[in-house]
């Protein structure tokens, strides 16, 4: 397993051993003693979620305030998407900045996103298959939503006329909300 940084602290892509043949391949998906090696991080995940999308589905950008916040584990199980991290911790260098990363089912990266950042991606392809593993279960009243078209984020999500949900639609704008509350 291959740990790279990015320019987000603590936001971290993940390259798994791959073992292929003319069979196909072998990956262990998560190991937690193996994770927490490489990462340094001891996380427990607690609930797993899979999402299946046609191309231009846009999910996001959620995130759950403490005490119920959420560290992720995402993967792209089959075809692609872009993925945005927004860095929303209070007091962090890099607050209100964002990182985009194509993740696919052939360069089989995962990125783990830490509790404070907003998350979401864009489905690229259709049947694309989309699993992460979450350190805290879902629970609605934390849940907070960021304008996924918020001019002040700037982000770029690579299709035009994206389908978003009524719910992803009515998201908060990055100044109008107390993200860390």
């Amino acid at each position: 397993m291959i740990v790279e940084r990015t320019a987000l602290e603590g936001l971290l892509l993940i390259r798994p051993d791959v073992f292929g043949d003319e069979r196909g391949h072998f990956l262990e998906s998560f190991n937690a003693r193996k994770f927490a090696d490489a990462t340094g991080l001891d996380v427990q995940f607690v609930q797993d979620n899979e999402s299946r999308s046609a191309a231009n589905v846009l999910r996001g950008l959620h995130l759950q305030r403490a005490p119920h916040a959420q560290g992720k584990l995402v993967r792209v199980v089959v075809g692609s998407v872009m993925d945005v991290c927004v860095d929303l911790r209070p007091g962090s260098a890099t607050f209100g900045r964002h990182v985009k990363l194509r993740l696919d089912d052939r360069g089989k990266e995962m990125l783990y996103v830490p509790e404070g950042f907003a998350h979401g991606f864009v489905s690229l392809e259709d049947g694309t298959i989309f699993t992460y593993k979450c350190t805290a279960l879902y629970h609605p009243p934390a849940e907070r939503i960021l304008k996924w078209d918020d001019p002040d984020l700037g982000i770029d999500w690579g299709v035009k006329d994206p389908v978003v949900s009524a719910r992803d639609r009515a998201g908060k704008a990055f100044k109008e909300e107390p993200w860390a509350n």
